[in-house]
């Protein structure tokens, strides 16, 4: 993005001198003019910018000098955006945002969504396709802040995968009553989804289904992976299926289980199963012990070797074991970590049964 912005200013710089008006604006307001020389030059080049006019809107909302300072020092080119601009974002924003103070927050944290001016039309006509969609206000938000790229789409292509998406819902089971929900869900998760064509999503899809999976299994792979298969071509599929099935010596059938027990096994590319793998062997986990309890290779192998460190030190052998104890969330990993402990840790004696003395 940050490219783009720049790409739009961009001149011979070697030829060029700052721009002293916009040095002595900037430093009045106490920003590092020195931290902007460093990361991005180019703006303090350019021949117009509006440092005082910015300032002022962001004070009109209500930033204090230090949050102004921040925002301009984290997102320079802003002085390089038009007061018509900003307050034409101001505006937009507004749709989704509680009041003034919130939309100010969100500026501090994500100055360069803000800042990001060139895809206005494009913004409102999808926080409103959003909003008639049933997205909650709070969610619009989110994405504006984390998925900024989603609202650059024309919202006719936004419109076109959510289409694919809900037909084929239907075409494999799903229900009119549920589809919403789903639909919504699966957007809250992964906001990212509508950055694909309605042509992958078809392919995918169809990968999965000339695969023998049935469609409710299909579906059940998609809220699993929160829309990220989209993300995957066929190729990569079929050849994390192929090692999987090589590593497992399994049949297709019971390929096809371990993939709905551990999406991961479709998800991740062979690389990154090989390296998991591999991590797990060497800790003498056997490759029976990981076909058992799959959902293992969803973790990193650092996170593996620190969870088996962990329970190593309570004398716990994975080894001669299942691995069920090293799944899991962080959350989930430590509450089951502290009943292994606090099992460990009790008394080997009932403390208030009657102590019975020879005499």
């Amino acid at each position: 993005r940050s490219f783009l912005i720049h790409s739009t200013y961009a001149t011979d710089t070697k030829s060029r001198e700052e721009n002293k008006k916009t040095i002595e604006s900037l430093h009045r307001l106490s920003v590092d003019i020195k931290k902007i020389r460093r990361l991005k030059e180019w703006v303090l080049l350019q021949d117009v910018a509006y440092v005082k006019e910015i300032a002022g809107i962001l004070q009109e909302m209500g930033a204090d000098e230090t949050a102004v300072t921040n925002i301009l020092e984290r997102c320079p080119e802003a002085i390089l955006r038009t007061p018509a601009e900003i307050n034409s974002q101001r505006a937009l924003w507004q749709l989704v945002c509680q009041n003034e103070k919130q939309l100010i927050k969100l500026i501090e944290q994500f100055p360069e969504s803000f800042f990001t001016t060139e895809y206005h039309e494009n913004q409102k006509a999808n926080i409103l396709f959003f909003q008639e969609l049933g997205l909650k206000n709070n969610i619009i938000t989110r994405f504006l802040t984390s998925a900024p790229s989603i609202f650059y789409n024309p919202v006719e292509k936004n419109r076109n995968v959510i289409e694919t998406l809900q037909r084929n819902y239907l075409n494999l089971g799903g229900s009119d009553a549920n589809m919403k929900i789903w639909i919504l869900k699966l957007l809250s998760q992964n906001p990212f989804i509508l950055l694909n064509t309605s042509t992958a999503i078809q392919e995918n899809l169809e990968f999965l289904q000339k695969n023998d999976f049935t469609n409710h299994e299909v579906l059940q792979l998609l809220s699993k992976l929160k829309g990220f298969i989209f993300q995957l071509t066929s190729t990569t599929m079929q050849e994390s299926m192929l090692f999987s099935k090589n590593v497992f010596k399994c049949s297709d059938q019971e390929l096809k289980q371990l993939v709905l027990k551990c999406p991961a096994l479709l998800y991740y590319s062979v690389p990154v199963l090989e390296e998991r793998l591999e991590g797990l062997l060497k800790e003498g986990i056997s490759v029976a012990q990981i076909r058992e309890t799959p959902m293992v290779l969803e973790l990193t192998t650092q996170i593996v070797q620190y969870r088996i460190k962990k329970l190593s030190a309570l004398g716990y052998d994975l080894k001669s074991g299942t691995l069920e104890s090293l799944n899991g969330t962080k959350k989930e990993f430590e509450i089951n970590y502290g009943k292994i402990q606090s099992k460990k840790e009790r008394p080997i004696f009932n403390p208030v049964a009657p102590i019975h003395i020879e005499d």
